[in-house]
């Protein structure tokens, strides 16, 4: 995101903050005539007192303005703080479909989107997130860019396509780490989500800040091991454990994703790898290892894959009839003594085999 406005631009203020700037290049002073050199190619070669002696007009000065503010034209900042305006308001889901599957509509009742310049808050049983976004109003069609600040999302970025019709706005996001849409519509294993929503409200909505940006969590030793390690042999277990498994259960440092949701879940294990993927963002990819003389059975995971490849997990799991259950601590945590999905404990994960 590299715009540069107020959380919630004022196309008022920013006319305002071009009159200001052309008067100070009429009344000599150095730091407008260098905004005018840096931002405006017909003063480009300029010299400040060329510039100063050009005569340059308002619309000269709101061109600097909106370069300064990291777009090409003033005609092109208006578009975006006029359709910043448009979206504001309380937005409620009409539906939503992930990967080519509708989550129920009851799954949707308690869930909103408020928007406020560009700044945003989605409100959900399973979690709050806050953050901010940018558009694109002149691709065809538009685009927005989200960066997650607080909530379970912090610190990542989507990146999407939305529609805007009155009070119905459609939104198709790639989830974290997947592709851009290129157009409203999903399909099983695109890790994308289209969102259709309607303005329950248009007032500015309260409390909208972004979020806050969270201080990085204490430093600990990660554990580190050769991938060679993990080329370990199949076994009968390693085989019963093959296969394509739906959750039954995900408890998440302490918090219990709601049954609606399991059903966009999946485990895949083919040899000792595996990849486990909610609403097509991959959770866990990672090289599995079994210790069968344990109680309960010692897992660990080789991460293979985003910040935390080459990094150890330590976990267990066990039989829970014909479904198995695993609980597997963080990087760097020791591993679990017994099935207690208590916050700070780890991911504790049930699964049918489909």
């Amino acid at each position: 995101m590299d715009k540069k406005l107020p959380a919630r631009p004022s196309l008022d203020h920013l006319r305002r903050q071009a009159k200001t700037l052309l008067a100070q290049l009429k009344d000599g002073t150095l730091p407008a005539a260098r905004a005018f050199i840096e931002h405006l190619p017909a003063a480009g070669r300029m010299t400040a007192d060329a510039v100063r002696a050009a005569g340059f007009r308002l619309a000269d000065a709101q061109s600097v303005v909106a370069r300064q503010s990291g777009f090409a034209s003033w005609p092109a900042l208006s578009r975006h703080v006029e359709q910043l305006h448009s979206l504001q308001g309380d937005w409620r889901f009409d539906s939503l479909e992930i990967e080519g599957a509708a989550v129920p509509a009851g799954a949707l009742t308690r869930s909103r989107l408020l928007f406020d310049g560009d700044r945003f808050r989605m409100e959900s049983p399973e979690g709050n997130y806050e953050g901010m976004f940018a558009l694109d109003v002149d691709a065809r069609p538009p685009q927005i860019d989200i960066e997650f600040i607080e909530g379970p999302e912090a610190g990542t970025l989507c990146y999407g396509l939305y529609e805007l019709d009155g009070d119905r706005l459609t939104l198709c996001l790639g989830v974290a780490g997947a592709s851009r849409p290129t157009g409203f519509a999903t399909r099983p294993g695109s890790g994308h989500a289209l969102e259709r929503l309607r303005r329950a409200s248009a007032g500015r909505p309260a409390n909208v800040t972004g979020g806050t940006p969270q201080p990085a969590p204490p430093a600990i030793a990660v554990e580190r091991e050769d991938p060679a390690a993990f080329d370990v042999e199949m076994t009968p277990l390693m085989r019963r454990l093959e296969g394509e498994w739906i959750p039954v259960q995900l408890v998440v440092d302490g918090k219990a994703m709601p049954d609606q949701w399991l059903a966009f879940g999946s485990r895949t294990s083919i040899g000792n790898e595996v990849k486990v993927v909610f609403g097509g963002q991959v959770m866990v990819h990672a090289k599995v290892r079994l210790d069968e003389r344990a109680a309960p059975i010692a897992v660990d995971y080789l991460n293979l894959a985003g910040a935390k490849a080459n990094t150890v997990s330590r976990g267990i799991m066990e039989w829970v009839g014909d479904d198995v259950r695993f609980l597997i601590a963080p990087p760097g945590h020791a591993r679990p003594a017994d099935f207690n999905a208590q916050a700070g404990a780890g991911t504790l994960s049930q699964w049918r085999k489909r």
